[in-house]
């Protein structure tokens, strides 16, 4: 057994390694190796982005990217940088955004939108993911590719986000982020969003009960969550921890099999490991289905 969790935790090493890197590569180097693709970003049907213009829409990771502020621009929006933070901030009509280079996510009126391959600068603009702009703004987006460019269509009308009050049940964020913080303080964001989805995960299974926080307090089968117990679930929240929880309500998920997780280095019950089925590691955490 001890064999079987030592060759888990180097591949779950490994797995965490590769995310990181995946994360962490030069923005610059990843830009230039993806714009040589021909991209271009259409708005009813009129080219506002592409390679060979200014405002040079790129491809990285298989996902389009804009530069904020032209886009901003386009919508009516008003952009403000903070240089002490590297963050942008947009004001526009019914938008209140913030996004920062380095991140993997941008918050639209208190809602947090992921991205996956993070948020970068590349000759002077800071680049934000095409597809998560178009939710904050309202717009439908379509790619469409022939032999020599894709091409992304946005089509406007739609309405634009609304306000995480009314879209977020409060008790729900509540819980959600507190357990999140309480088990994986420290863990870097994809981490926490993984924890977030077993518990989410777990709602929507018929072996679990069907709310947050009965999920989080059940005792069914002996405590379930170790922050439930020794009080650290009342622990006020990490920031970071707070926005994992709006990602994984926003229906992000990272797996829909994960049920379980435990840090098998401090664990002293091994039943999940010795009758569930193994998923991934993410920096402590081992999840299993």
């Amino acid at each position: 057994m001890k064999r079987n969790i030592l060759k888990r935790t180097i591949c779950g090493l490994l797995c965490t390694l590769l995310l990181t890197l995946s994360f962490s590569f030069s923005a610059l180097a990843s830009v230039r190796s993806s714009v040589m693709t021909p991209i271009s970003v259409k708005l009813d049907g009129k080219d506002v982005f592409n390679y060979h213009s200014e405002n040079k829409a790129v491809l990285k990771d298989s996902v389009t990217y804009v530069p904020l502020r032209s886009f901003c621009d386009l919508m009516g929006g008003e952009v403000k940088w903070e240089e002490k933070t590297r963050t942008a901030r947009v004001t526009a009509l019914s938008i209140d955004l913030s996004a920062s280079e380095g991140a993997q996510y941008i918050i639209v009126n208190d809602r947090a939108l992921y991205c996956p391959g993070g948020i970068f600068i590349t000759d002077g603009a800071l680049y934000v993911p095409v597809r998560v702009l178009a939710k904050a703004f309202g717009l439908e987006v379509e790619w469409r590719a022939d032999e020599n460019i894709g091409y992304v269509e946005l089509t406007s009308g739609g309405a634009r986000l609304e306000h995480a009050s009314d879209v977020y049940d409060a008790e729900v964020l509540y819980w959600l982020s507190r357990i999140i913080s309480a088990e994986s303080r420290g863990e870097n964001l994809i981490g926490q969003i993984a924890v977030g989805n077993v518990v989410l995960n777990r709602t929507r299974s018929e072996s679990f009960p069907d709310t947050v926080y009965d999920v989080i307090f059940d005792r069914k089968f002996g405590v379930q969550f170790t922050p439930s117990a020794n009080g650290t679930i009342y622990e006020k929240p990490a920031e970071i921890s707070v926005i994992a929880a709006k990602i994984c309500l926003e229906g992000y998920t990272i797996s829909d099999k994960i049920l379980y997780f435990l840090n098998e280095a401090i664990s002293t019950n091994m039943w999940v490991t010795n009758n569930r089925t193994y998923i991934m590691t993410l920096g402590n955490h081992a999840f299993y289905s």
